[in-house]
């Protein structure tokens, strides 16, 4: 079925414009935060730990950045996230360990994360979200593409090796090969800040309530058991909590399979990376445009696939192989996971409020992500070779979905999402 076409408000396009550019500097940052840590010539164990830091202060923050999202116009919110941000890229510019540089920037993101989803459900209606999400994760994933590539290419020997005069050297920069790509990542932080002014405010406001740690915290307990034990909202979480951690997790698996199976080395592993993104494109766009909200829920069993194809990349040898089976499974993961996604957000935002849904969505996520991640930290700790890791992480999805196709079988059916 093709859904009739809408056209969406400009504020939304505004605040598409300020995800890919910051979505573009985050994934550059990684790549280019892993070429420090092996520049310092760090331990294998600490590359997960970079993702690691930047994931924490998702779950660490969420009681109060959703309350905070709610008590602000939004784009004020996501000015002063871009700024931790910017702040992060310059401590990484100046020496620091670049995993206090990513805690830093983590700390920021997850103030973005609940403003940007929140303004989006209080822009669009319910009947937009599926197709809006599709655009929304579209631009993200091209973001990330592009973010990868660019990182790579900031690390590659195409990039210029620059030096500071010596008249500046009251700097006090880091005596870095980088130095060029950081300052290119300082420039795209930056960019994405002064963007985040351009942002309407929605008009939506809530009623404020109590910042008390403990108020906080006993709220937004309340809050995930609210979500949890409604039925659309703890199936669709169950499954985007899943698939964002071992999403995270093979992002990296995919730069050691690049190195180690295909012989690429980091730059060119980061564009394989990318190549991946392509297809959670194609997929976010034919979810946008063929599947509504209603009938997400079909989808279901489909995540099943994706943990039965992870696998096949111990078999591939070749480079356009490669890339055409993370085109696949992306394509797969894309086609599923933006409706769940979109299902999950208007259903939170019916039972709370935007910026507090958010916050609960990207704490159970976040936190599926510190596990999966902190498990593949000890993994490569232990030297487990590739082939165990990947077979591992294919299992956890399978079962993972055939639990939760299980527990909600009852939704499988159309159902009337209120």
């Amino acid at each position: 079925m093709h859904l009739p076409s809408r056209s969406m408000p400009r504020a939304f396009y505004v605040l598409l414009a300020v995800q890919f550019v910051s979505t573009l500097a985050d994934n550059a940052f990684l790549i280019v935060a892993i070429a420090r840590v092996m520049e310092l010539a760090g331990a294998d164990w600490r590359i997960p730990l970079l993702k690691i830091g930047f994931t924490l202060f998702y779950v660490l923050l969420a009681p109060l950045v959703g309350p905070l999202a709610d008590a602000y116009p939004k784009g004020r919110v996501m000015v002063l996230s871009n700024a931790f941000k910017v702040f992060a890229m310059m401590l990484l510019l100046y020496g620091v360990d670049p995993l206090l540089a990513i805690v830093v920037a983590g700390w920021g993101a997850a103030l973005y994360a609940p403003a940007k989803y929140g303004l989006m459900t209080e822009l669009l209606p319910p009947g937009d979200l599926v197709r809006a999400n599709g655009f929304f994760e579209g631009a993200t994933v091209c973001a990330v593409i592009f973010g990868t590539v660019v990182g790579g290419f900031l690390i590659s020997p195409l990039m210029p090796v620059m030096q500071w005069p010596e008249s500046w050297s009251w700097l006090g920069t880091a005596d870095t090969a980088l130095l060029a790509g950081m300052l290119m990542l300082l420039s795209m932080n930056t960019l994405a800040m002064l963007v985040c002014f351009a942002i309407p405010d929605s008009g939506a406001r809530y009623d404020p309530h109590s910042i008390h740690p403990i108020a906080l915290a006993v709220r937004f307990w309340r809050e995930n058991i609210l979500l949890w034990r409604d039925d659309v909202g703890g199936m669709s979480m169950s499954v985007t909590t899943l698939l964002w951690g071992v999403g995270a997790t093979l992002q990296l698996v995919v730069l050691r399979w690049a190195h180690e199976a295909l012989n690429l080395p980091l730059d060119k592993a980061a564009y394989l990376q990318g190549v991946t993104a392509l297809g959670v494109v194609a997929g976010a766009i034919a979810a946008s445009r063929y599947i509504a909200l209603d009938r997400a829920v079909r989808l279901l069993p489909l995540g099943l696939l994706l943990g039965l194809v992870i696998p096949l990349m111990l078999l591939v040898e070749s480079i356009p192989v490669a890339a055409a089976l993370m085109v696949g499974v992306g394509a797969m993961a894309g086609f599923f996971v933006v409706p769940m996604n979109a299902l999950l957000q208007h259903r939170g935002y019916t039972l709370l409020t935007a910026g507090r849904s958010i916050a609960v969505q990207g704490f159970n996520e976040n936190a599926g992500m510190l596990v999966m991640l902190a498990v593949y930290a000890g993994a490569t700790a232990l030297q487990l070779d590739l082939n165990t890791l990947v077979l591992g992480f294919a299992a956890l999805v399978t079962v993972g979905m055939v639990m939760v196709c299980t527990a909600y079988r009852g939704q499988w059916l159309p159902a009337r999402i209120a």
